[in-house]
């Protein structure tokens, strides 16, 4: 059992939680992932690991709101206990010798990104984060981007939060005007992640994305995240979850993407039901 030191919502649909997992911590890396159940009977879900602190051994994790299992995380308080929490696993994000790297992070993905940005920022690296959300309430994280970055660009669809566009659009402004980057490393929504890596391939710079978005079981038993890149049939839990964004074949990621969304609505509504019942 692991116990849950903290859970809290950074916005209406996404929540960070720390958990006293001294082994994980003592190991885990940027871009790496756990894997973990709530109770006896819960499926079993990866999550990338947020932050890590070593000396206390805390793992922070970041998750949104999307089917029953993550309701049901939402609704533990500090104190209490999940059932399994299992990990690091997955190959962590390189960051070694890099020394110049634009990270781009889009809704949710910064909480994959920044820890990434942190690890670049620590080994000297001169980081320039654009980070994106559709409005100024699904912010997260933008005090721990300030503190990891040379440099910061907002972005929200809007324009109720820094400039109104998309991260390609500041990525763009910033390739233009001279910047010239070892490496984008690329984490969101599978669609913005097609779309910096089309950016980049035109400038001929090396991008990583992490296609954690598709992950489900954690372990390649499953499928769920089969993936072609490079013309070869990859597994984005053993495999990855960073991979070569000029190489992978987003469309085919994102039709597979799709693939359990009745399943987990319908999960995601038994879960809600429940909550309801036991408040009434």
């Amino acid at each position: 059992m692991f116990e849950i030191l903290q859970n809290e919502p950074l916005n209406p649909t996404v929540f960070r939680m720390k958990v006293r997992a001294p082994r994980v911590a003592a190991k885990a890396l940027p871009g790496q992932f756990i894997i973990l159940r709530v109770d006896e009977e819960g499926e079993r879900i990866p999550l990338t690991v947020a932050d890590f602190d070593r000396e206390n051994g805390v793992v922070t994790i970041i998750y949104q709101l999307v089917g029953a299992t993550t309701i049901k995380l939402a609704h533990k308080k500090a104190g209490e206990f999940l059932q399994d929490f299992v990990g690091p696993l997955g190959t962590p994000t390189h960051t070694a010798g890099l020394k110049k790297v634009a990270v781009v992070g889009g809704g949710v993905g910064c909480a994959i990104a920044y820890p990434v940005a942190k690890r670049l920022h620590e080994q000297g690296c001169e980081v320039h984060s654009i980070i994106g959300f559709r409005c100024k309430d699904l912010v997260i994280l933008e005090k721990e981007f300030e503190a990891a970055s040379t440099l910061v660009k907002k972005m929200s669809d809007d324009g109720t939060w820094g400039a109104k566009g998309l991260v390609t659009d500041a990525l763009k402004e910033l390739i233009e005007s001279g910047e010239k980057y070892d490496q984008v490393i690329a984490i969101g929504p599978l669609i913005m992640m097609k779309f910096v890596c089309k950016l980049t391939k035109e400038y001929g710079i090396k991008t990583v994305v992490s296609m954690n978005p598709i992950m489900i079981d954690g372990t390649g038993m499953c499928g769920g995240c089969r993936l072609t890149v490079g013309g070869e049939t990859k597994f984005a839990c053993v495999d990855g979850p960073d991979f070569d964004g000029h190489l992978v074949d987003f469309d085919e990621a994102m039709q597979r993407s799709g693939a359990y969304k009745e399943f987990e609505a319908h999960a995601r509504e038994e879960a809600c039901n429940l909550f309801a019942k036991e408040v009434i």
